[in-house]
């Protein structure tokens, strides 16, 4: 995700109550596996050795789903290396970051993949000369993010899946078509899991609103309806101050956040904006400089890898969950963590400790 900004299994589907693209191997073929992705079918010639992936939320995905050998080149890692390494220990410290950040054609082309895993605006996109049919010319093949489908022609809004959805999808996908799909069956049951625990858990009265605050300028860069920070948010027991915008990632205006009023603001850790800077925004801007969770500082600031499609968006959800009862905005659930977000250190985080 930049700021141009702009089925699943039974079991899951149960936990969910929802439907999502199916991720089953085609078995009347032994040199290729087919997989549904973003509404199509698209087949993978096997073995596949050679997948590169661009972003931390979609490194973090095929790490999880067992894919680590077959990665031979990654993109956009180096400000998600500190909580991948939490969570993936060594493996991350070998990858091969040809590119700091968002890759060029050249990057891609050059570390030779048989598959780009990206996504609209996650890496590819017409502006940058980086598509399927372009990568195509090259004999490279594309696994798109569920979370970030192309838009329809002549259409903004990328993505349309549930965020839940969307990531059990490209766990099992990715398992599947590097020849690893009980690891990444396994990996989206273990969310599958933890996200009904969450839902279990005793629910608010009335569900406090979080508001996403990715960045401020003119406008804030926020999350709608189709970003992790959706599903999140939700599995917390909060409600998404944005919901109704039917994108993923997107600008919206400073009166969003004046008229939503939150009770909690949740940064994202990325560069080009520090926290300490997005808090001066908050408290030198009309719209928000008197607002309860501005005064209160009701902040929490998680790394961009948590908040796009990811593993560690149920690492997310279960911290934000133990925030909101610290600052009595949920019941006592019970829930612990599995992850220390306490120990990257980051600023803004004083309801962590």
């Amino acid at each position: 995700m930049i700021r141009t900004k702009p089925a699943a299994a039974l079991a899951f589907s149960a936990i969910l109550g929802l439907t999502g693209c199916s991720a089953e191997a085609d078995t009347a073929a032994t040199d290729t596996v087919t997989v549904t992705n973003c509404g199509v079918e698209v087949s993978f010639a096997q073995p596949l050795e050679r997948l590169f992936v661009n972003d931390g939320g979609m490194i973090a995905i095929a790490l999880a789903a067992g894919a680590r050998e077959q990665m031979t080149a990654v993109s956009s890692l180096a400000r998600d290396a500190d909580v991948l390494r939490l969570v993936y220990g060594e493996q991350v410290d070998s990858l091969n970051e040809v590119a700091p950040a968002q890759p060029s054609l050249e990057n891609i082309v050059g570390a030779r993949p048989q598959v780009l895993y990206a996504g609209y605006n996650y890496g590819m996109g017409e502006a940058r000369g980086i598509t399927p049919e372009v990568l195509a010319q090259h004999g490279i093949d594309v696994y798109q993010l569920s979370e970030a489908c192309r838009p329809v022609a002549g259409e903004r809004v990328r993505g349309t899946m549930d965020p839940w959805v969307a990531l059990d999808t490209d766990l099992r996908n990715i398992g599947i078509i590097t020849g690893n799909a009980e690891t990444g069956a396994q990996a989206a049951d273990d969310i599958a899991a933890r996200l009904e625990s969450l839902r279990a858990a005793p629910q608010p009265e009335q569900k406090p609103t979080v508001f996403v605050f990715d960045s401020g300028s003119d406008t804030i860069f926020s999350s709608g309806a189709f970003g992790g920070p959706q599903g999140i948010i939700d599995a917390a027991g909060a409600r998404n101050a944005t919901e109704d915008v039917q994108d993923t990632w997107t600008a919206v205006s400073w009166e969003r956040i004046s008229i939503a009023d939150p009770d909690l603001i949740a940064f994202v850790d990325y560069p080009g904006q520090s926290v300490e800077e997005k808090i001066a925004a908050l408290r030198s801007n009309p719209a928000s400089r008197n607002l309860k969770a501005v005064r209160e500082n009701r902040f929490i600031n998680f790394p961009y890898a948590m908040w796009v499609s990811s593993p560690l968006n149920i690492d997310a959800a279960e911290t934000l969950r133990s925030v909101l009862e610290r600052h009595d905005l949920a019941p006592a659930s019970g829930t612990v963590p599995r992850l220390d977000v306490a120990a990257l250190g980051l600023a803004g985080n004083d309801w962590l400790g």
